[in-house]
This record gives C-alpha cells, sequence and structure tokens, in this order.
C-alpha cells in the first residue's frame, strides 16, 4: 500500500471514529457553558444521560425511555439524529409568585430516537444556567391512540448525595380515605437511594445535596392527558430513582389512571434545578417550563389576605354570625377576603350565604366558599358535596356563585395523581376562570406550574399544614422544623396554603414557635391569597405595630433572593413588592444562629424590625436607620424569628 492510500485509510478511521463517537456522546451545556447534559448509549445498551456542575458529576448515567402498550421505547431504543443546539430566550410575567417580570434563557436540542420496530420517539432538552429540563414527545397521526404504560427515567446520583425527602402517603388512608394529599413530615438529609418508608415513593419537589451542590427535581407543563408522577427508588445500592405512576386506586370513578390519549402526546418536562442553594431557591423553572397563561380577563384576579374562622374555631362556628364577624375582622384587618368552610350550605344555607356575600361587599371584602370535590372515592360527608363533577354541574353552580357576587372557591378532598384526576383539576380552573372565580385546592396534588397556565388559580395546600398544629400537641413540636423546609421544597416554585401566623395561641395546644416565628411566615411562605389563623380575639392582643405589618404584608412579589439557610435548620429570605423590602428569618436549630445581615441593597433607609420580647412573650419594634451602616447583626434562638419590613 502506498503512502497516499496508507494516509487516506488512516483519515477515514479517525473520521468514523469521531462520528462514533459524536453520535454516542451529544453535550448540549448552559449559556455560561457551567452545567454539561451529555446523552450517550449506556453499558446495557440503552438511551442514557448524564449531567455535569463545573466539571463535577450531578448526575451519573440515567435512563431514558418509555414503555407504550403498542411499544417498547426503551430496550433496543436507538439514537438516530441530535437537532442543532439553538439558544432560545422568553419573557413573561407571574403576578403569583415569588417573582413578577421573568426571563428564561436556555439551548434547546431535541433527540431523535427510534425504536426495534422504526417507530420515532423525540426527546427535547432545554440547558439553563439553573438547570436542566427535558420531555417525551410522541408524534403519530391524530387518530392513532397512545398510552403510556410505564416511564424509564432515571436519576442516578453520586454516592455522597442526601437527599431532603417527602413521602408519598399510602392511597386511600387516613382520614375518610383521603390520602395522597402531599402533607407528610420531610425525611431531612437523609442518604440518596433511601426507600420511603410509606413504600410509596417521594414527592416533588425532591431535594438532593451533593457537597455544596443542590439539585431540586420536579415536573412542570402536567396537561390533562398525563398522570401526576413521583420518584420511587429503583437501585438503593447506586443511589438510583426512578419516574414512577399513581397507585391504581387514584382515578375518578371509571377514568383513566395512566397517560392516554390521541397523539401528538407530550410528557410533562422532567425538571433539575441545579447550582447553590441560593440558586436552586430563586430558580423559577417551575414556572418557566409550564404551559403560558389562557386567554381569559384575569381582571378579576386580585391577590390578598383572608380571616377564616375554621382554622381556629371549626366545624361548628360555620354559622351565619361568626362568619359575619369574621367579614368585620378582615375589614377592620385592610384584608380584602374571608373564607366560609365546610358545611355552610347546610349551617347557613344559600339565602343567608347572600346576606352575606352583600354585606361583605358593603364592607369592601370578597367572599371564597368552600367545597368538596368528591364523588365516591373516599368518605367525606362535608358539603356542598359532588356538584362539580360534571360540566354540566359546574356551569349551574359557578353561574349562580358568579351571580351572587362570589369571588373564589377552595375546592378539597381530590382523589390522587391519576390521569383522571388530573383532568378534573384543569376541568375546574377553566370552568372556574369562565365565570371569574379564583381557586384554591385542598387536599390536593401538587399544581406543578398551574399558577402560570391559570392565573385564578392563587394558592394550592399540598403540605402538612398548620390545620394539624391545631389538632395535635405532637404536630406543634415538629412545627420549627417542618416550616424551615418549605422554601426549599414545597413552596419552591408553587403558591402554598399552609394558613400561616398564629400568635397568641391555639386552644388546647402549647405552641412551641415564637410571635415573631409566626409573624415572619407569610414572608417566608408564598400564597396568592393568604389565609391567616388568628382571631379578631387574639388579635385584640397583638401590639398596633404588628398589626399594620399584617394589614400590608404582600401576598406576591417582584423579586425574591435567599439571604442564608440550611433545609431543616434556619431559613432568612428577603423579597421586594414594589420598591419595598420585607425579609423574614426563622430558626429550627437547638443552636443559636448569629446572623450577619448586608442590607445594602435596600438602600441608605429606615427599617423596622420586630423581634421577640422575651419579657412579654409577644413582639418588640424596632427602628433602625440605614444610612450610616447597611450591616445588621441578629441573634435567632431556637424557634424563634424575626420581621425586617420598610
Amino acid at each position: 500500500m502506498n503512502t497516499f492510500k496508507l494516509a487516506t485509510l488512516l483519515l477515514l478511521i479517525v473520521l468514523i471514529s469521531a462520528t462514533s463517537c459524536i453520535d454516542k456522546h451529544n453535550s448540549i451545556k448552559s449559556p455560561d457553558n457551567n452545567i454539561d447534559v451529555t446523552i450517550f448509549t449506556g453499558e446495557t445498551n440503552k438511551l442514557c444521560y448524564s449531567i455535569s456542575y463545573h466539571n463535577k458529576d450531578i448526575l451519573l448515567s440515567s435512563e431514558l425511555g418509555m414503555l407504550r402498550s403498542d411499544g417498547d421505547f426503551y430496550n433496543n431504543l436507538k439514537f438516530k439524529t441530535l437537532s442543532p443546539i439553538n439558544l432560545k430566550s422568553e419573557d413573561y410575567q407571574l403576578n403569583n409568585g415569588k417573582q413578577k417580570n421573568i426571563n428564561y434563557t436556555y439551548n434547546e436540542a431535541t433527540v431523535e430516537t427510534i425504536n426495534a420496530d422504526g417507530v420515532p420517539m423525540y426527546i427535547t432538552f432545554r440547558v439553563s444556567n439553573d438547570g436542566v429540563a427535558f420531555r417525551y414527545l410522541f408524534k403519530g397521526e391524530s387518530d392513532q391512540r397512545v398510552k403510556i404504560i410505564e416511564e424509564k427515567t432515571t436519576y442516578h446520583f453520586p454516592d455522597n448525595t442526601n437527599g431532603f425527602l417527602q413521602p408519598v402517603a399510602k392511597a386511600k388512608s387516613g382520614w375518610c380515605e383521603t390520602n395522597p394529599s402531599y402533607e407528610e413530615f420531610y425525611n431531612i438529609n437523609i442518604k440518596a437511594g433511601t426507600t420511603s418508608p410509606t413504600k410509596s415513593g417521594w414527592v416533588y419537589p425532591a431535594l438532593f445535596q451533593n457537597n455544596n451542590n443542590w439539585i431540586a427535581i420536579t415536573e412542570a407543563s402536567l396537561g390533562r392527558d398525563y398522570c401526576a408522577t413521583r420518584l420511587v427508588v429503583q437501585d438503593s445500592t447506586t443511589s438510583t430513582y426512578q419516574v414512577s405512576f399513581p397507585n391504581p386506586v387514584e382515578i375518578m370513578p371509571g377514568g383513566e389512571l395512566l397517560p392516554n390519549s390521541s397523539a401528538p402526546l407530550k410528557s410533562p418536562w422532567r425538571l433539575l434545578s441545579i447550582g447553590s442553594l441560593k440558586t436552586v431557591t430563586e430558580s423559577t423553572l417551575g414556572t418557566d417550563l409550564a404551559e403560558p397563561a389562557i386567554d381569559i380577563d384575569a381582571s378579576f384576579v386580585k391577590p390578598g389576605t383572608a380571616s377564616w374562622s375554621w382554622i381556629i374555631l371549626k366545624d361548628d362556628n360555620i354559622i351565619y354570625d361568626v362568619q359575619k364577624n369574621y367579614i368585620d375582622f378582615a375589614a377592620d384587618m385592610n384584608w380584602e377576603y374571608c373564607l366560609i368552610d365546610a358545611d355552610w350550605d347546610r349551617k347557613i344555607g344559600y339565602d343567608k350565604i347572600q346576606k352575606l356575600v352583600n354585606y361583605a361587599n358593603y364592607k369592601n371584602i370578597g367572599i371564597l366558599l368552600w367545597y368538596n370535590s368528591s364523588g365516591d372515592w373516599n368518605t367525606t360527608t362535608y358539603s356542598p358535596k359532588s356538584l362539580l363533577l360534571t360540566s354540566t354541574q359546574r356551569e349551574k353552580e359557578f353561574a349562580l356563585l358568579k351571580e351572587m357576587g362570589v369571588k373564589g372557591i377552595k375546592v378539597d378532598f381530590f382523589g390522587g395523581d391519576g390521569q383522571s384526576v388530573i383532568a378534573y383539576y384543569h376541568d375546574i380552573l377553566q370552568d372556574a376562570a369562565k365565570h371569574g372565580l379564583m381557586v384554591n385546592f385542598h387536599g390536593a396534588t401538587l399544581p406543578r406550574g398551574w399558577h402560570r397556565t391559570y392565573p385564578n388559580l392563587m394558592t394550592v395546600e399540598a403540605v402538612r399544614g398548620f390545620e394539624n398544629v391545631t389538632f395535635r400537641q405532637e404536630e406543634a413540636d415538629k412545627q420549627a422544623v417542618h416550616c424551615t423546609m418549605q422554601p426549599f421544597t414545597r413552596n419552591l416554585f408553587d403558591p402554598m396554603d399552609y394558613t400561616p401566623v398564629n400568635l397568641t395561641g391555639v386552644p388546647n395546644i402549647e405552641r412551641r414557635t415564637s410571635p415573631a416565628f409566626e409573624l415572619a411566615l407569610p414572608i417566608l411562605f408564598q400564597s396568592g391569597i393568604q389565609h391567616l389563623a388568628e382571631t379578631p380575639e387574639g388579635m385584640s392582643k397583638v401590639p398596633d405595630f404588628a398589626i399594620d405589618f399584617l394589614a400590608d404584608c404582600p401576598t406576591t412579589w417582584d423579586e425574591t433572593k435567599l439571604i442564608e439557610g440550611f433545609p431543616g435548620q434556619y431559613v432568612v429570605m428577603a423579597r421586594r413588592a414594589g420598591d419595598k423590602w420585607y425579609i423574614g428569618g426563622i430558626n429550627a436549630d437547638k443552636e443559636v444562629k448569629d446572623i450577619q445581615l448586608d442590607l445594602s441593597f435596600i438602600g441608605s433607609n429606615n427599617i423596622n424590625l420586630i423581634t421577640d420580647n422575651h419579657k412579654d412573650k409577644l413582639l418588640n419594634l424596632s427602628t433602625i436607620s440605614l444610612s450610616d451602616n447597611s450591616t445588621i447583626d441578629i441573634s435567632l434562638k431556637h424557634n424563634e424569628g424575626f420581621v425586617i419590613y420598610q
């Protein structure tokens, strides 16, 4: 062989090798190049991906794929092509959240795969400076039914990773068979790969720490044709989790459990927010990846604060005179709403509710009414019940509420995460929007960015809220730790109806958190409508400055900053509404937290500082000028807190 032919052959071998390498190891990086997603064929001949951050492994070889009822898109799945990587940018506004004006910039590329039968499946990746997202797409013909029976997506963590995770409650368990409703305590700082104590998996957002890097996993853009998912441990020895579908009983009567629709079918976005704890906590990926807002006149959507009798006074006080008193309470506090809870239809009745709505309107207060979502999937008896199950029922009831002047509804006791239940959520939100009604879901799933898609979705429970503290001393004992988890997990992307703030006590319960701890929660917990857990009698014992703070505290924000904190120990956050900053801090750790706050971002202004007054076990107010020094020192004892506001 002559020299020319040899050189040509060697060059051809190099080119073939390079092409093969490119085919098996395709890289998509974030705009700042710090996050790198690699897509390749793994050792088991499965399509895989891995993620690095600042050249350190965040996610090891993890698998991709789906099993459909009519085809295998996991075994023998072939990588075909990777589209060109395009830099994209989107701007949107969120009028109920931790940030108002949001820019989402990312690199996007789509992987085309084919299964053994030659049928394509597409996986689109988006990589931004704060994380990674990907979703599956089956195109097909419009008359083709697509049913997913298992999703094979996995997350394989390095050995030295710990998790901060909430178990999924066993379906059809708990009070009146109302689980799962995302209301369990978190397992804090556990080894990644630990199996859920309920054997049902872990809910989103699932938070993980690997050295100084943090990862929050959730899903977004959950449409009516897909079920909600959770994480289960696939392999505890390798710290590997798999995306898992709900329990078979988590459906509407006669409804579907699994994703099932005509083509095309898109999965929700699989989402990993990545970076420092500050980066992850301030990330907006959960709404960046949600569907844009539906086309409605959203002028009826007005965030605010609500009085609410049931949280302390319970069932027996859902009567006319008490609710009238709570309307007065809301008016005196300069709040926007009063929530009338379960059994109002039987204990007050529609005619007298109309009188309360009229009285509230005179006081410039909006009325919110409770509904039981249930058909026969649990044994709850609270009413109104079974009035929202069909389009015809919803049209009749919502039209009546609109005519009465009711501003919104609270819908409780949903039946799980199956596809038919998810469709039910969408139906309620869409029909309520048509009639100018705001919505609050309780006993519900994580909303997964729905408040961007449906601006009338103000808040969702999906948390072990303050009502549990009113039931059992054990709950009060655990409250402080539980509260320090929420800004990093449940409330990370979605509004959360924890129903905070009790300053003067709960009957038959010894409250463990201090008044200043409680006062900080409306800053730390974001909810489009914040239902506060105080009574008129309790508020009469509170200093005027605390009343003024609660009268003016916003419920939605233009900007959010994590100052410092650690899940399950303590948290200090700053939020801005307009040109005013609010800072809240709480400490659940037994150790005193000495915090040095750099408030230079506020400017040279006066601030108000509310702390605990240990002498009278209430509150103390100080006014501080930042003109000379923008740094202040705060010492937080166990279960105490503070508030700063302008």
